[in-house]
């Protein structure tokens, strides 16, 4: 069983078994990390994937609240991002051939473009807000040297522009999407974050999609996000070329020994 999967059981547990009603906020994510015995990184993960179905909410500067308690008696499916027919059909691809992966790629492009596109248009006053919010934290988080956090931030950073486009099939879409490569991604943020040019590259980048969608500009907003996408693929594509060829000068070193 998946992490994510055990730590939605026990909070779902959690919430029976004291009784928590629609509205009733959830412990502290640090109270709720050591009462679980999870990491943070396990934690959102199951608490993300709760707010997908509808069973919690994530209030920016506020904390997590049961949103519909009958959802769990109903015994709603939980793990929808993780366990549907294309999640288990992809995701072996995924892991035997990179092709795959940049694929997904390509097709991020086309969905989170026209996320981007809607959320310029719809995108409300809290839309922005919370847009904002993962931007500053994703900035905060790479100046204190966290790459793992600024990834996470960076992550959430592009579902809140899909929560803005008030469309749930296309957020639905990028949820499954950022699942199904949620391994692959973060490790690409960390690979362009330990690179300087790369990091300002994507500050810029984030800030255009961003000031786009505040100017209610939905071609520049799908552009911008074209653009960083685009790149993204570029520059992991030449650090991993980078390192194949640091290896292969390794091994050589080595055998002539």
């Amino acid at each position: 069983m998946k992490v994510a999967t055990q730590v939605i059981e026990q909070l779902i547990s959690l919430i029976d078994r004291e009784g928590l009603k629609n509205g009733d906020r959830l412990p502290a994510e640090r109270h709720l990390c050591e009462r679980l015995g999870v990491s943070r990184t396990a934690l959102r993960e199951a608490i993300q994937q709760m707010n997908s179905v509808g069973i919690t909410e994530s209030r920016i500067g506020s904390g997590t609240f049961v949103k519909d308690v009958q959802k769990i008696k109903q015994n709603q499916p939980l793990v929808a991002l993780s366990d549907n027919l294309i999640l288990q059909t992809l995701t072996p691809l995924l892991d035997a051939d990179p092709l795959y992966r940049l694929d997904v790629q390509e097709a991020r492009i086309v969905l989170e473009g026209g996320t981007a596109w809607y959320a310029a248009k719809r995108a409300t006053k809290q839309d922005i807000e919370k847009i904002r919010f993962y931007y500053e934290q994703l900035a905060n988080s790479q100046a204190h040297g966290d790459t793992e956090q600024a990834a996470i931030a960076d992550a959430n950073f592009h579902l809140a522009i899909a929560e803005a486009s008030q469309n749930a099939v296309l957020l639905q879409m990028m949820k499954n999407v950022f699942h199904l490569m949620r391994h692959n991604v973060v490790l690409a943020r960390r690979k362009i974050y330990t690179e300087h040019y790369g990091f300002e590259t994507l500050h810029t980048q984030h800030m255009a999609m961003m000031n786009a969608i505040i100017a209610r500009d939905s071609e520049l907003a799908r552009k911008a996000v074209g653009e960083h996408i685009e790149f993204v693929i570029k520059q992991v594509a030449k650090i991993d070329e980078a390192t194949a060829r640091r290896q292969r000068v390794s091994r050589l070193a080595t055998d002539a020994f």
